[in-house]
């Protein structure tokens, strides 16, 4: 009896995460399905911690996993894991959405006047300001950290899920949690005067 059929989710399960990105690079819709079952959740809770907003969340959400879909061919293992890969796209997606909103929102602010309104906004470009400041950070931790941290504080992972997830000894992920947090802890205490992952400086190199 020939087994037409085989499901979906199962059938790259074995693959690695870097694996699967390549063959969504191919245009294997399967494989697509895959990298959403592994990473839908975190990216739904990244998504939904930037924007607040359930129904905006699961738009960012699509828009990035389409945006995968388009770009994995550009996705070089070498240079860090898919799953930071794609929780950047994630991100990208939802701060983008963030700015749309607050596009939006600013012009019957300014016409009204409304002093409230004002202070949500301003409200609203520093909470930005301070993501994209951490999200500056975190990009200069080594790749393992910033994995660690990322998953836990924007995924909602325990540590043990995350040791799980990553094959890794719990102790190994406290370690890589402690000291990517005390870097991160310098970095945003002492910012270095030459920053040019964020600062909008005229610096060439």
């Amino acid at each position: 009896m020939g087994n037409t059929v085989s499901p979906m989710p199962r059938a790259f399960a074995h693959l690695s995460d870097e694996a699967v990105v390549a063959l969504v690079a191919r245009s294997d819709e399967q494989a697509l399905g895959e990298l959403y079952d592994r990473f839908g959740r975190i990216a739904y809770g990244l998504s939904l911690r930037v924007l607040r907003d359930e129904t905006l969340a699961e738009d960012a959400v699509q828009d990035a996993f389409l945006t995968a879909w388009r770009t994995a061919d550009r996705f070089m293992p070498e240079r860090g894991k898919a799953s930071t890969w794609l929780l950047t796209l994630v991100h990208r997606r939802a701060v983008d959405v963030v700015r749309r909103e607050d596009r939006r929102r600013a012009e019957p602010i300014e016409v009204a006047g409304d002093p409230a309104g004002e202070g949500s906004a301003d409200e609203a470009v520093w909470l930005r300001f301070e993501r994209e400041r951490v999200q500056a950070a975190l990009r200069q931790l080594p790749d393992q950290q910033r994995e660690a941290l990322e998953l836990a504080y924007y995924g909602g992972f325990t540590q043990s899920e995350l040791a799980e997830r990553l094959g890794q000894p719990v102790g190994t992920i406290k370690s890589r949690m402690f000291t990517g947090l005390t870097r991160l802890r310098d970095l945003l205490t002492e910012p270095s005067p030459g920053e040019k992952t964020w600062k909008p400086t005229h610096s060439t190199n």
